[in-house]
């Protein structure tokens, strides 16, 4: 039954889940961006190549994005506790989330990067543009509506994430639904975790999309 105090719990769930995805995309993008401006530039096709940092960073972000999320949770474990003083609760998987998330935002926006049109970047250095003018005024800018794209679905991927964590004590609305709905055998409660990631999930991807066409330039 829905108690004051099972209604508490939900509520405390869903402020940890959220808690944990927008904390983690943050700190995730404050790793992942410039990791990513760095693969553009330094590629082949890039402002200033650079084979050996291409490659150092592109192995690394390979080698984390190889290992599924639940595995390098429990590999962290050390790692978490020894930054945060604990390896359990919603503060304790944020690490492990952003540690998950950086490589996987790095790809993201050198892809993202990638797409803009080569002419553009060619007519601001015919006009004197720097290479950090470029990045910061042409190739960031143009790229603007994939970004916000990539930032959308990599914030429902660490919702997900989020959840997942929950089979280990992470905390929120996934650690709800394996306490409540399998150990307990409880479905009315795991069901209504469900639903809620589903509407959080939703309110994410219709946030995100509509950002991202009203930066569109080309709707315009």
């Amino acid at each position: 039954m829905f108690d004051e105090k099972v209604i508490e719990m939900i509520l405390e769930g869903i402020r940890d889940t959220l808690y944990m995805t927008l904390v983690s995309t943050l700190l995730g993008y404050v790793v992942g961006l410039p990791l990513g401006i760095v693969l553009h530039v330094t590629g082949a096709e890039g402002l200033k190549p650079n084979k050996p940092v291409y490659k150092v960073i592109d192995v690394v972000c390979n080698i984390i994005r190889s290992i599924p999320f639940l595995i390098l949770l429990i590999l962290l474990i050390p790692f978490t506790r020894a930054i945060v003083g604990q390896s359990y609760g919603s503060t304790a998987t944020i690490v492990p989330l952003v540690i998950c998330a950086a490589p996987y935002i790095a790809r993201v926006v050198e892809s993202s990067l990638n797409e803009v049109d080569a002419g553009v970047v060619e007519a601001a250095r015919a006009m004197g543009a720097s290479n950090a003018q470029i990045v910061f005024k042409v190739l960031l800018v143009e790229a603007r509506t994939s970004l916000v794209t990539g930032a959308t679905i990599t914030t429902g991927l660490l919702l997900g994430y989020s959840a997942m964590s929950g089979t280990v004590g992470g905390g929120g609305l996934g650690d709800i639904a394996v306490r409540y709905g399998y150990y307990r055998w409880q479905t009315d409660i795991m069901i209504v975790t469900v639903v809620l990631l589903i509407v959080i999930f939703q309110i994410i991807q219709n946030l995100g999309t509509r950002l991202a066409l009203k930066l569109d330039h080309r709707k315009k």
